[in-house]
Order: C-alpha cells, then sequence, then structure tokens
C-alpha cells in the first residue's frame, strides 16, 4: 500500500514501530483527519471496499467514508507497520436498545501488543473512539483524547455479550455490542451491501458525516442539522440553510469537496422550509 500518501493525508511524521504509543498517536491523527461520511450512497455512486478503491477514496481523492472503509484502510497501515491486527465484527448500539436486534454490519479492530488486546475503531461516526483502550479490562473506565471508553459484559449461555460505551458527562452510553467474532472478507462485503444498498439502512435514509477535532471536540451533520459538541455539551448547532450552504461546510468543516451544484439524496437531505 502506499503508506506514505496515507502518513501525510493524516499528517503524522512520527516512527513507524508497533507499540503503544504509535498506535495511540496514528489513531488519533486518522481520527482527526478522515471524516466519517456516507456521501457516496447519497450520490448513487456505491460503496467498494476493495483495498484499491479503499486507499484512492480515503487517501488520494480525500474523502471520507463508514466503518468498512475506514477500519478496512487502518487495518492495512496498522499490518504494513508490523501490528498484530484482526477485524472484529459488532451490531451498532448508539441510541438504540439493548432488546433491539441489529444487523451485525459494523467492523473494528484487535489490535494486540506485547499479549494485550486493544480495542481500535474510527469508523463508528460522531463517537468514534480517537485512541486505543483495552479489551480486557471489564468495567474499568479509560481516557482517551475525547470520550472516556470501557468494556462491560453481560453474561449470555454459551458466551458472555460484550459492550463498547463512551462516557457522555455522567451517563455510560453503548457504542457496539460484540462477541470478538472475527469478521473474514466475505461477511465484510455482505455488510457492506446491507449498508449502502437495503432501503431500510440507516445510510439511505440519512446524511451523517462526523469528524473529531484535536481540541477534544467533534463537529458532525446529520440531514440539515450541524453541531460542535465536547461530549454531550453543545458549542454550536444550527440548521443548515440551503444545499450551497451545506457544500460550504463540508469544505470548510470536514475538508470534503464536491462541485458546485453537488444533491445529495433522495431521500438525503430534507431543507427546513
Amino acid at each position: 500500500m502506499d503508506l506514505r500518501s496515507y502518513l501525510n493525508r493524516i499528517q503524522y511524521d512520527g516512527p513507524l514501530v508497533p507499540t503503544l504509543a504509535v498506535l495511540r498517536d496514528i489513531q488519533l491523527a486518522h481520527a482527526c483527519s478522515i471524516p466519517f461520511e456516507n456521501l457516496n450512497v447519497l450520490l448513487g455512486r456505491g460503496i467498494s471496499i476493495d483495498d484499491e478503491a479503499v486507499e484512492q477514496k480515503l487517501v488520494h481523492d480525500q474523502r471520507g467514508g463508514y466503518c468498512f472503509e475506514q477500519n478496512s484502510l487502518l487495518m492495512r497501515v496498522l499490518a504494513e507497520i508490523g501490528f498484530s491486527v484482526v477485524p472484529l465484527s459488532a451490531r451498532v448500539r448508539v441510541k438504540i436498545p439493548r432488546e433491539v436486534i441489529t444487523p451485525r454490519t459494523h467492523l473494528f479492530l484487535r489490535v494486540e501488543i506485547e499479549g494485550v488486546p486493544w480495542l481500535v475503531d474510527v469508523g463508528v461516526g460522531g463517537l468514534s473512539p480517537t485512541g486505543p483502550f483495552r479489551l480486557d479490562r471489564l468495567e474499568t473506565e479509560q481516557a482517551t483524547p475525547h470520550e472516556p471508553r470501557r468494556v462491560v459484559s453481560v453474561p449470555r449461555s454459551p458466551s458472555p455479550l460484550y459492550f463498547h460505551q463512551a462516557k457522555l458527562v455522567d451517563q455510560w452510553v453503548d457504542v457496539h455490542e460484540f462477541t470478538l467474532e472475527e469478521m473474514p472478507l466475505i461477511d465484510r462485503e455482505v455488510g457492506n451491501c446491507w449498508t449502502s444498498t437495503h432501503p431500510k439502512s440507516k445510510f439511505r435514509l440519512n446524511l451523517m458525516t462526523g469528524l473529531a477535532c484535536r481540541d477534544g471536540t467533534r463537529v458532525s451533520i446529520l440531514n440539515s442539522e450541524f453541531t460542535h459538541r465536547r461530549g454531550a455539551e453543545i458549542l454550536e448547532q444550527f440548521n443548515i440553510a440551503t444545499p450551497e450552504h451545506l457544500l460550504s461546510l463540508l469544505d470548510q468543516r470536514f475538508g470534503l469537496r464536491f462541485p458546485a451544484g453537488t444533491r445529495f439524496g433522495p431521500p438525503g437531505m430534507a431543507w427546513p422550509t
């Protein structure tokens, strides 16, 4: 892979050795440089998770993507550097009650360093962790550059369920649910097909972008609403007035550039009346 172009894309010029310090620096740089977004789905262009297509889009074309693109790219980068990395599957749980069964359409990474397993994920939207945290320290609050994280387990036969959680102010919220099952390429291809093409997929029904900032804040767009927040604290929020206003925000706040006149949808965007 074109590792040098990737490092330029995330503005990282540090060492390239498989240590925890390097993993932390690369994950933070990635999360603050390559936005989460589903805009090609709304443009009807489809999503390819072939290595060459992902690298072209996220690195050379200066675009973003969702979990199958983001974490596939990071997995290749970490493997190239020499990390031991395994793709795992999950069900997204953000704002979804645990009793609701969601599709197993999330990809995240297990990175092992000196026998210690770390959870790494740059593809879960506005709650993508900006640093790794340990998979083997259950119920323990762990710091990241943004929100604290933890892994909790729920007893279940024959094996427990695990939940990745983020702390927003004083409340722990579920991010995704997993079983430590690996997600081979064929499962990622099936999940990506459902996510990008199924009429009930949230990626077909909403416009979504998200990007972490170095100051510990995050910016995001959900349909016609822009938000700048720190944890659960809203710093700035407003409705996006026009399609031209949206294109300007995508450029200025996320580094995503589209030709004048670009329109996302349908349905994609419902402008306020």
